[in-house]
């Protein structure tokens, strides 16, 4: 491994860091919304309007009355995304409320636009109840081709989407759940083959067990992680089998509970400190830092041990204290540090792929053939302690992503428009190179203006 960095230049790595934070006070207001509706259609005189509204559109009202599939090709159903919160735990500042949590699934918006070339729309609910978020999930989904549910609290963000994964007839997916993991597990995958060790023999300390690390664990178990070799951690310490108090509430705390019987084989008891005590890895999705963790901690690791620290918005620990401390590897969740471990380089390719072939629903398997994708794309760019993931500059990864995923669910059985890798890799890349080029215009001719310029 590579010799202990010299001791970083702190103040202008915290400066650094609080850039985007004082940049975001600045424009947001400037532009006051992210998204906005755009015309599609042509509009060469008041004439057409007869062909978009009435008369002439009730020829298409009528088609799709009698075959229902038909609002997929006549409309923009196919590629339209319900971004649906209740602002019940946003990023790492906890319930604010929903109209607190409409800039966070504004910018969601914008990512799937730009990213993945799907329109996407945030709908931020007035509500905790999660009956209530459900039904207006079903209630909402004739008009839109998926649900992307965000921010919405454990318990009820399991049940939320279980229920809705088994009612609704498009797909749904809680990206802070399976996004977080997939990404997770791409960056895992090579972070390990650049120490030299195998997922299947590794210690993996997961801290925090929200809704994203509990959906990592789910993910990284089944990619070929021993759950008895790891250790997961919550508000009250490491999960093992005595731990009363989620036995009393197993009913409620499913996957908790779960992970009680089948992680920590040896049954070590603590906190933070002693469940990283001798781990490979730690990924932490947990309370938001500085000094979540310490960098002592670090020092009672295995040789060489890989570091995810992804709270948002600052990392449990910085990078550089990380590293001081001993980390071969280190990722946070942030954009200004090397290997961003982000969603964002999941969920739009993901949900292209779905889509383009109509998939039902997005299982486990697509999830981690994205996740394969990625880590091949960052491999083939040549892996570094520094570069373990594709960045959202790689814009190939999503149409790579995307024809993974759809390749999967064709040959899982749950596509309802099938089309081969390669067909999905081609469409996949004109709609997202559409997109982003479509932005460069606006931004050229002066439609999106730049308040820096």
């Amino acid at each position: 491994m590579a010799e202990k960095p010299s001791p970083p230049d702190v103040e202008a790595l915290l400066a650094k860091a609080k850039k985007p934070a004082a940049d975001a006070m600045r424009l947001h207001p400037y532009y006051r919304g992210k998204v906005e509706v755009a015309l599609k259609a042509r509009v060469r005189d008041f004439g057409d309007f007869a062909i978009w509204y009435t008369p002439g559109v009730a020829a298409p009202c009528r088609a799709i009355a009698k075959d229902p599939d038909l609002v997929y090709e006549y409309t923009h159903k196919w590629n339209t995304v319900a971004v649906i919160s209740d602002g019940t735990r946003v990023l790492g500042l906890g319930d604010i409320g929903p109209k607190a949590g409409l800039p966070v699934m504004e910018g969601k918006a914008l990512l799937f636009k730009y990213l993945g070339g799907v329109d996407a729309w945030p709908i931020m609910l007035d509500t905790k109840d999660p009956d209530k978020i459900i039904e207006t999930a079903l209630l909402l989904q004739p008009g839109f081709g998926g649900v992307n549910l965000e921010d919405i609290s454990q318990p009820k963000c399991f049940r939320v989407l279980d229920t809705l994964r088994a009612r609704a007839e498009i797909p749904v997916w809680h990206d802070d759940q399976q996004g977080t993991a997939t990404v997770t597990l791409a960056g895992l995958l090579n972070a390990l083959k650049i120490v030299g060790k195998k997922l299947e023999q590794v210690q993996i300390a997961f801290i925090g067990t929200g809704a994203s690390n509990v959906a990592c664990a789910r993910l990284i178990y089944a990619a070929g992680a021993n759950p008895a070799l790891c250790r997961m951690v919550d508000s009250k310490g490491i999960l093992h089998k005595k731990r009363k108090d989620l036995e009393l509430r197993k009913a409620e705390y499913v996957d908790k509970w779960r992970f009680c019987q089948i992680t920590n084989a040896e049954g070590r008891q603590g906190s933070i400190k002693e469940a990283m005590q001798g781990a490979d890895v730690v990924i932490a999705l947990s309370r938001p830092g500085p000094g979540t963790i310490q960098p002592e901690w670090i020092k009672g690791m295995a040789k060489d041990p890989i570091i995810f620290a992804c709270a948002n918005p600052v990392p449990e620990i910085w990078p550089w204290e990380a590293k001081q401390a001993g980390a071969a590897i280190m990722a946070t969740g942030r954009s200004d540090f090397p290997n961003q471990v982000n969603n964002s380089l999941g969920f739009p390719g993901i949900f292209r792929g779905t889509l383009d072939v109509r998939a039902t629903t997005i299982t486990d398997s697509m999830c981690m053939a994205a996740a394969q994708a990625l880590a091949e794309m960052a491999q083939e760019q040549g892996l570094s302690e520094e570069h373990i993931l594709p960045t959202m500059d790689d814009w190939q990864v999503f149409p790579r992503e995307a024809a993974a995923v759809a390749a999967k669910a064709v040959e899982e059985g749950i596509a309802r428009k099938p089309l081969t890798y390669e067909e999905e890799f081609e469409n996949a890349s004109a709609i997202i190179r559409r997109s982003r080029d479509l932005t460069r215009v606006m931004m050229a001719e002066g439609f999106i203006t730049d308040p820096d310029a």
